[in-house]
């Protein structure tokens, strides 16, 4: 049984409080998720961080109040919209906008949950390449040994410099087969941002390898993907499969994330400019 998309009821959510105090767990917890996985499937589905969504629609708000009144003062538009003073709400307002509000006088109009808004949404685009594993599988208690970074929708781009750093130094001691994996976990609670890990699976009992964090997972059980790549530039083929996957499949097949850590599996000798390598996603899910 397919479960409801969540991503509509948190932009209720939102837009019903969007000038009060808010919270990634606030939305979380009204889309029925944790703090983690909505995240991941909330920046997945659109493309930029929970409170960032928040902050660019307290700001379309503003925009069409400067609209309607001209003679509002800024510095309490600044502390309705929940900033700090009003220069932080004059650099964000122009950036968003390319003009600041003091010169901002005509209609703008931009409302939350308006058509190709990706909250309300039911169908993310579906992913080319991209099959479901049967069943569940059983994955861990693992350790994996590798380089790590802090990420969110703005610097996503930069995982694979993290990879560039770490594959040189494979294969590290104690690694256990030739595999290798992507390895998500929790990063800030208020900002929704994730930890990766470029790493290896290590052997039972083996020392951190010197110079590299190492991670354990518990045992969990995972649905997974396969995603056959065509040969073209990595990064939006997996970008589409993420979204695809969070925004899409997970609740098509009325799968919950469970709370841990999520992979990506690469195999033995991944190329990924070959037509035809492959790369799964494995996603805990509750059983």
């Amino acid at each position: 049984m397919s479960r409801p998309n969540p991503l509509p009821s948190a932009a209720a959510f939102i837009e019903s409080r969007l000038m009060e105090p808010l919270s990634l767990a606030d939305i979380a917890e009204a889309a029925g998720m944790s703090n983690f996985h909505f995240s991941r499937l909330f920046t997945a589905a659109c493309g930029e961080s929970v409170m960032a969504y928040v902050r660019r629609q307290r700001l379309a708000r503003a925009a069409r109040r400067l609209a309607e009144e001209p003679r509002i003062a800024l510095v309490d538009l600044a502390f309705d919209c929940g900033f700090e003073s009003q220069q932080a709400f004059t650099r964000a307002f122009t950036r968003q906008f390319g003009v600041s509000p003091g010169r901002f006088r005509r209609p703008w109009l931009f409302p939350l949950g308006s058509k190709g808004d990706p909250l309300m949404s039911d169908a993310p685009s579906e992913c080319p390449g991209l099959e479901r594993l049967e069943g569940l599988k059983r994955l861990g208690p693992v350790r994996i040994a590798g380089l790590s970074g802090l990420f969110d929708a703005d610097n996503m781009h930069a995982i694979p410099a993290l990879w560039a750093r770490f594959v040189p130094r494979l294969p590290v001691a104690g690694q256990r087969g030739q595999g290798t994996f992507g390895v998500c976990v929790s990063g800030s609670p208020d900002t929704g941002d994730f930890r990766y890990m470029a790493g290896a699976e290590l052997e039972p009992g083996a020392p951190a390898p010197e110079g590299l964090e190492v991670v354990e997972v518990p045992a969990q059980s995972y649905a997974a993907w396969r995603l056959t790549l065509d040969g073209g530039p990595l990064h939006p083929q997996m970008q589409a499969a993420a979204r695809d996957i969070w925004g899409r499949r997970l609740a098509a097949e009325g799968l919950k994330p469970s709370g841990g850590s999520d992979f990506e599996v690469y195999p033995p000798g991944f190329d990924q400019t070959r037509p035809g390598a492959t790369v799964e996603f494995w996603v805990p899910v509750a059983t």
